[in-house]
C-alpha cells in the first residue's frame, strides 16, 4: 500500500469517528440545552433485524434467474425521541446504527460488466453466473410524523444515512463475455479462481444515502413494544458518474424488532 493511500484510509477513519461522536453528542446534548420543541420528550431504544437487498426498482431482462439469496446479519441499534404535537399526532426522530448486507447468485445474459481475469481488465456484455456481495455499515437519522391509533403508532418520513464502511464485490463464472458489445470478441469465463472474473466496485459507492422510512410500532405493555419498518432508498448506492452497472441499484430493506421506553 502506498503512503498516500495509507494516509487517505487514516483520514477516512478519523472522519468516521468524528461524525459518529458528533451525532451522539447532538442526540444527547440538544434535549438538555434547548427548550420548546425539546420539552416533553419520550425516549426509546430499539433493536431490530433487517431483510432486503440492493436492487433495481424492476428486474431487468438481463437478469434471467436468481439462484440464491443469502440472508446475512443485518442489525439495527437505535435511540429515538418522540415529541407529542397534540391529539393523535407527533414527531419521531432518531439516531440509528445499522448494517445492510446481502449476497446473491444470479444468472444473467448480455449484462454489461467490467471484471479482472488473469491480471487483465475486460469489459463488455457477460452471459453466465454472477455472485455479488454487498456490505454497508451506516449511521441513519430518520425524521417521521406519527399517528397513534390505540396501542399502535403509525409513522413515516424521510431519512438520511452516512455510510461508514461499504463494499460491493463478487465474481462472474461459467460463462463468457463479449468484448465491447454482444457481437464483440468472445472471452470464456470459468469457475475456478484462475479462470473466473472478479470485480470490486467499492470505491464507486456513495457515502450519503437518502430515502423514506415507514412502518408501525405496537406497544403491548407500558414500556415494551414491537415494530416493523420498511426503508426505501431514493438514491442509488453508486456515485452518479459510475456507469459500469447500467441499472440504478437502491437499498430496500424491511426491519422487525423490539422497542423499550426509557422515559
Amino acid at each position: 500500500m502506498s503512503v498516500p493511500e495509507h494516509n487517505n484510509i487514516q483520514l477516512r477513519n478519523e472522519m468516521k469517528k468524528n461524525i459518529l461522536a458528533a451525532a451522539l453528542t447532538l442526540v444527547v446534548a440538544l434535549p438538555a440545552t434547548a427548550g420548546g420543541i425539546f420539552d416533553n420528550l419520550t425516549y426509546y431504544i430499539r433493536a431490530g433485524y433487517a431483510i432486503g437487498g440492493t436492487a433495481p426498482i424492476s428486474m431487468p431482462a438481463e437478469i434471467r434467474k436468481l439462484y440464491k439469496y443469502s440472508v446475512k446479519p443485518n442489525i439495527t441499534l437505535a435511540l429515538d425521541a418522540y415529541k407529542p404535537l397534540g391529539g393523535r399526532w407527533g414527531l419521531l426522530a432518531g439516531f440509528h446504527y445499522e448494517c445492510k448486507n446481502m449476497k446473491t447468485d444470479a444468472n444473467v445474459k448480455n449484462y454489461h460488466m467490467e471484471m479482472r481475469q488473469g491480471g487483465r481488465t475486460i469489459s463488455g456484455m457477460f452471459t453466465g453466473g454472477v455472485v455479488t456481495k454487498v456490505d454497508e455499515w451506516m449511521v441513519t437519522l430518520p425524521l417521521q410524523a406519527t399517528c397513534d391509533l390505540g396501542k399502535v403508532r403509525l409513522k413515516g418520513g424521510p431519512y438520511l444515512s452516512y455510510v461508514l464502511s461499504n463494499s460491493f464485490s463478487g465474481y462472474a463464472y461459467d460463462g463468457h463475455i463479449r468484448m465491447g458489445d454482444p457481437t464483440g470478441n468472445r472471452v470464456n469465463i470459468g469457475s475456478d479462481d484462475s479462470s473466473r472474473g472478479t470485480y470490486d466496485f467499492s470505491d464507486d459507492l456513495r457515502h450519503l444515502q437518502f430515502g423514506v422510512d415507514f412502518g408501525a410500532d405496537w406497544y403491548f405493555s407500558q414500556r415494551w413494544g414491537a415494530y416493523a419498518d420498511v426503508a426505501w432508498g431514493l438514491t442509488g448506492i453508486f456515485n452518479s458518474d459510475f456507469k459500469t452497472i447500467e441499472q440504478t441499484l437502491y437499498p430496500i430493506y424491511g426491519t422487525i424488532g423490539v422497542t423499550y421506553r426509557l422515559k
